[in-house]
């Protein structure tokens, strides 16, 4: 573990371990004192600040252009150019903050990928969410302080991604942008279209597939009534949500291989491009895994119904799903996608964001379809 001393000006009191390369920090990256930078991974751009307001740790992340990182724990994560995070944050492998993306004071995120301009509060959990939407820092995505991503079931299950917006629009940077209203939560899995404002205060458990839509959460009946855990229902809207996401990470995955790749500019960008395959295939293991987890539970839940009376209907999704996921599961693992004449139509080796917002409305519409088509591909498997 390297230590600089005082006398290094830009680097005072950092730790920096051994198996970190030297020549993948850029030389007019500031690291503040007390932070600490480990992993042969880790890979830090020109502009970088990291540590102004309370010490980092950074481990195997990658860091593109002005990233600015002012303090908390980074673990297996990537942050495209100019991404931000304040201080207190912890975030952990698969997540992806891409151009201009980031939030304020105590975030967490886990497997999050949030597109550009997506703007987090502060005092955040929003962990397993994919969220896009807006077209500037001006005209940005929005979650709320206080909100929080709920993730995890009273079946102990955690097939619970959720999409505040999607891929095969949103990574062209042209949709409307969506408001989690402070103080609130999302019930994963969930999908929120563009232009939808969810209010301050309530948690949303319904999906807003119709964009431009008010949505203010009812509360829920007080009281107390029987519950089985471990008893699903609304499995349909469970498999079928859970086959979109996983097909918005394909989709977000070829947009990778074939047009970001095309502004690759030095090792910096390179390392954070190979970085967000790497946290894409990650997450998409992981999504696989969790509705897997969920396909073996419906066994035991089905037949719980099936003794008290639960829907028929009900009942057989459950049973079909069980009984298909193998199949399922096979197939989404070796879908390969031929790549789109779109691609063609995209410049290289300049400004990612400008080149993309002026994308004509014929290419635009042709890489929309081409995205589309790799979410149905997955999404379909289902029906």
């Amino acid at each position: 573990m390297k230590q600089f001393s005082h006398g290094d000006g830009r680097r005072a009191g950092v730790q920096i371990g051994d198996e970190v390369d030297p020549a993948k920090i850029a030389g007019d990256a500031v690291i503040r004192s007390g932070c600490r930078i480990s992993g042969a991974k880790t890979s830090i751009g020109p502009g970088c600040v990291i540590g102004d307001e309370a010490p980092a740790v950074l481990e195997n992340c990658q860091l593109g252009r002005n990233v600015k990182l002012k303090g908390g724990y980074f673990s297996g994560a990537v942050f495209f150019d100019g991404a931000n995070l304040g201080s207190g944050a912890h975030v952990r492998a698969g997540t992806i903050l891409e151009e201009e993306a980031g939030g304020a004071h105590a975030v967490g995120l886990k497997q999050t990928i949030l597109l550009p301009f997506v703007t987090a509060g502060s005092l955040i959990n929003f962990c397993d969410v994919l969220m896009a939407g807006g077209t500037s820092r001006k005209d940005h995505s929005e979650i709320g302080s206080s909100y929080i991503h709920f993730n995890f079931t009273p079946h102990q299950d955690k097939a619970t991604a959720s999409l505040v917006g999607e891929v095969p629009r949103g990574v062209f940077l042209d949709q409307r942008p969506i408001f989690l209203g402070g103080q609130g939560g999302l019930v994963g899995p969930a999908r929120i279209a563009y232009g939808c404002v969810v209010a301050a205060g309530g948690v949303c458990r319904e999906d807003l597939v119709e964009e431009n839509q008010l949505h203010v959460p009812e509360v829920p009946e007080a009281g107390t009534r029987p519950y089985q855990t471990g008893a699903y229902r609304r499995a349909d809207r469970l498999i079928k949500n859970n086959l979109l996401y996983i097909g918005n990470i394909l989709a977000l995955r070829e947009w990778y291989r074939h047009v970001r790749s095309r502004f690759v500019r030095d090792a910096f960008d390179r390392a954070v491009l190979d970085g967000g395959l790497a946290n894409l295939d990650l997450v998409l293991k992981e999504r696989i895994k969790r509705l897997g987890d969920v396909a073996e539970k419906f066994e035991a839940s089905f037949r719980w119904l099936e003794a008290n009376g639960g829907a028929a209907d009900e009942i057989e999704t459950q049973k079909r799903f069980h009984a298909a996921w193998p199949e399922i599961r096979e197939q989404i693992e070796s879908l390969d996608f031929p790549v789109s004449d779109f691609v063609q139509s995209v410049a290289t080796g300049k400004n990612y964001i400008e080149t993309i917002q002026a994308l004509s409305a014929e290419p635009r519409a042709a890489g929309q379809a081409w995205l589309q088509g790799i979410v149905d591909c997955a999404g379909q498997r289902w029906g």
